[in-house]
């Protein structure tokens, strides 16, 4: 590969797990005004709205004539669809230490994952720095410890969500060469806005307009918006390309990029403590990334 694709690459990953780290701001100041599914409903409608327009517009091309589509299906159910019930039930059934630490594995489990199944060794030095970064995840998880119950839902529910992570990773890589980053990511909206929005129509029992009225208040739409055509269709488009040439070692390590990039958003914007540990931690995460991209 050469260094100009290369930088890309690595541009792309930054971009696209740099972004995401702003998600979870920008999911709760979200949930403030709406259930779970209805915010999921709609950061994906519309992202799957947007990929049309684009569509229309001759920005991308979808070509599906020929090809399997449980593919790209199973691409969208493993995520968003199974992810985001793991992630959020885990969440919500365990405490924020446990979950950092759980999420945190996904690299690890997807590069593991990917010798069996792609035939992608990593290195010795790549596995070595990925557990580095994985601990610089563990030490903020442990630094946000708090009092919340941790029982076997949510304990499960974050197994699937790392396991769901680290098969949309392969998944990806599996079938780059027939479908187009492009091509992924509209099934990924697409499949994500099939199963949220019935989801969030009985969550509101049915009501349109109690579906609808979220959206009229000016902090959750700016925190859709974000969601939507930042968080869903940029950074998932980006995410495509990256998996698409780069091993999954490489790739998966920048996940641990989000967990650093949230804290500083935290920081600034929500004016939560800042402490030297947490500091040393998200150093400890970027020496881990680094090492994975140079020992490959």
């Amino acid at each position: 590969m050469d260094r100009k694709r290369r930088f890309k690459l690595i541009l792309a990953a930054i971009v696209s797990h740099g972004a995401w780290g702003f998600s979870f701001l920008a999911s709760r100041k979200g949930l403030d005004a709406a259930p779970v599914f209805v915010l999921l409903s709609h950061r994906f409608g519309l992202s799957f709205l947007v990929m049309n327009l684009l569509l229309l517009m001759g920005v991308g091309k979808v070509d599906l004539r020929g090809k399997a589509l449980w593919k790209p299906i199973l691409l969208g159910l493993m995520e968003p669809v199974v992810y985001f019930f793991g992630e959020q039930y885990g969440i919500l059934h365990s405490n924020t230490s446990f979950s950092g630490v759980m999420i945190a594995m996904i690299p690890i489990v997807s590069t593991l994952a990917a010798a069996p199944v792609l035939g992608e060794k990593p290195t010795v030095g790549q596995l070595l720095f990925s557990l580095l970064s994985i601990g610089g995840v563990v030490g903020i998880g442990l630094m946000n410890r708090n009092s919340g119950a941790l029982d076997w839902i949510g304990v499960v529910a974050l197994i699937v969500a790392v396991l769901s992570a680290g098969a949309y990773t392969l998944i990806g890589r599996g079938i780059s060469r027939a479908y187009t980053p492009f091509e992924r990511t509209y099934m990924m909206m697409g499949v994500g806005t099939a199963v949220f929005t019935p989801i969030a129509l009985i969550q509101t029992r049915g009501s349109f307009t109690d579906y609808i009225r979220p959206l009229g208040q000016s902090t959750y739409l700016a925190a859709i918006l974000f969601l939507a055509l930042v968080c869903s269709v940029a950074c998932y488009f980006l995410s495509s390309y990256t998996i698409t040439y780069m091993t999954v070692a490489r790739e998966t390590v920048f996940s641990n990029l989000t967990t650093a990039v949230s804290v500083f958003a935290g920081v600034i914007f929500l004016h939560e403590p800042f402490t030297w540990f947490g500091a040393l931690c998200c150093l400890v995460i970027f020496v881990g990334i680094y090492g994975v991209q140079k020992t490959g």
